[in-house]
């Protein structure tokens, strides 16, 4: 990445920032009123949901109004890119279940996509104040807000070698099927933590988790956040058999990812 495009890139990545807070608060603000919908695939969707997809939307189309934007819930039913488009993708609230269930554990994800794979990634957590973020082939940070929006000063943060003991593994509370079950009986010395959302990203990406296997399909706009994140803070994410994980499909499914903080152990 050349200093142009760095500065580019850094400058996004704070404008970013601000989208996410300003849709964690709507978020907080709209959790008082409650109300759950179903959507046409059984999948529950809140009122929060969809204040913060209009609130995101609403922003990300003043900053940079030549760049699609792929979300979850949007209104019409969100179509695969050409590989070499630049574009937002986002999740307004990741982890509804949690959020309904009145856990911590939900959060906002937005990520900048080029050349088919993501290079920025930006999760901010509501009900934790704190905010990750990172450029890949750069760095990575950890922001804590308050809820009037403003920011504590940034802080670094990276991914850990694997330790020679207990290995951290999270695993998701609500999508916990046979085949991460069966990978998670393979790791010697492994601790599994449940956990909810693309926080499990952000404790992988800030040093207190060694592995997040999710073996199961899910969709582009929960892990492209997540990959940018874990990438720029010294980790690697690839699919089951180690490839890359390939995004744009036609239906925007990931078949399933393994999150590493040590990218050298298997």
């Amino acid at each position: 990445m050349n200093k142009q495009n760095a500065a580019v890139r850094t400058g996004l990545m704070e404008a970013l920032t601000a989208i996410g807070i300003h849709a964690a608060l709507v978020i907080r603000e709209e959790a008082r009123k409650g109300g759950v919908q179903r959507k046409a695939d059984g999948s529950p969707v809140t009122h929060a949901d969809l204040a913060a997809e209009a609130a995101i939307r609403d922003r990300l189309i003043r900053l940079a109004p030549e760049l699609p934007i792929i979300s979850e819930e949007q209104e019409t039913p969100p179509q695969p890119l050409p590989p070499d488009t630049e574009y937002f993708l986002v999740d307004p609230l990741d982890g509804t279940r949690e959020f309904i269930a009145g856990r911590d554990e939900y959060a906002v994800n937005i990520a900048l996509m080029a050349g088919g794979v993501p290079v920025l990634g930006v999760i901010a957590a509501p009900a934790l104040g704190l905010i990750w973020r990172g450029i890949v082939g750069r760095s990575a940070e950890r922001v804590a807000f308050a809820p009037d929006g403003t920011c504590s000063p940034p802080q670094p943060i990276h991914t850990r070698p694997r330790p020679q003991g207990e290995v951290v593994v999270l695993v998701s509370r609500s999508h916990l099927e046979p085949r991460t079950r069966a990978f998670l009986d393979g790791v010697p010395k492994a601790r599994a933590i449940p956990c909810g959302s693309a926080v499990k990203f952000c404790r992988v990406a800030e040093g207190s988790a060694d592995l997040y296997p999710r073996l199961a399909p899910t969709r582009d706009w929960d892990v492209a956040a997540g990959q940018a994140l874990v990438e720029a803070a010294g980790g690697q994410l690839r699919t089951p058999d180690g490839a890359p994980l390939v995004y744009g499909t036609p239906d925007l499914r990931i078949p399933g990812f393994i999150a590493r903080a040590d990218p050298t152990k298997i």
